[in-house]
């Protein structure tokens, strides 16, 4: 893996509210956590190399009652997704109007939130047009490259 790479990953986790990090890439697998007692900055990072072949799964038979997953609820409408990883933010500060609440009739183009990565913040624009029936995410929250943030009609 890059090294420029793995220095932004671990900047990226040292300043934000994520706690935990793991990419897996061809080369190998990348896991870092930052401990609750580190100093800012300061990340553990464990690199274990990808295993060479697959471990096959255990022959023997399982007897135990079959796990039922709830299946995730599926949201009508138009979604709009995090286009990076970072910290969720409704307003533009602190305090501040949130750029969107349920039910705000937003155009194509409307900054509806912001994403904060590597202390940069990034207005989120709307990519249709519509209404805004439900908010996904938190103020504050940490957010996933293609997390669903807003729900719109």
């Amino acid at each position: 893996m890059d090294l420029r790479k793995l220095k932004t990953l671990i900047d990226l986790v040292s300043e934000s509210n994520v706690s935990e990090l793991e990419i897996t890439e061809a080369e190998g697998k990348v896991r870092i956590v930052k401990s609750p007692g580190a100093a800012p900055g300061a990340p553990a990072m464990v690199y274990a190399p990808a295993p060479a072949a697959p471990v096959p799964a255990p022959a023997a038979p399982v007897l135990a009652a079959p796990v039922t997953e709830a299946a995730p609820t599926a949201t009508a409408g138009h979604q709009v997704k995090s286009p990076m990883v970072g910290t969720f933010y409704r307003s533009a500060s602190p305090g501040a109007k949130p750029f969107v609440e349920v039910g705000s009739v937003i155009k194509e183009g409307d900054t509806i939130c912001i994403v904060e990565a590597m202390k940069i913040l990034n207005e989120i624009e709307c990519d249709k047009s519509g209404t805004v029936t439900q908010i996904l995410i938190d103020n504050g929250e940490a957010v996933e490259y293609g997390q669903p943030l807003f729900v719109i009609e």
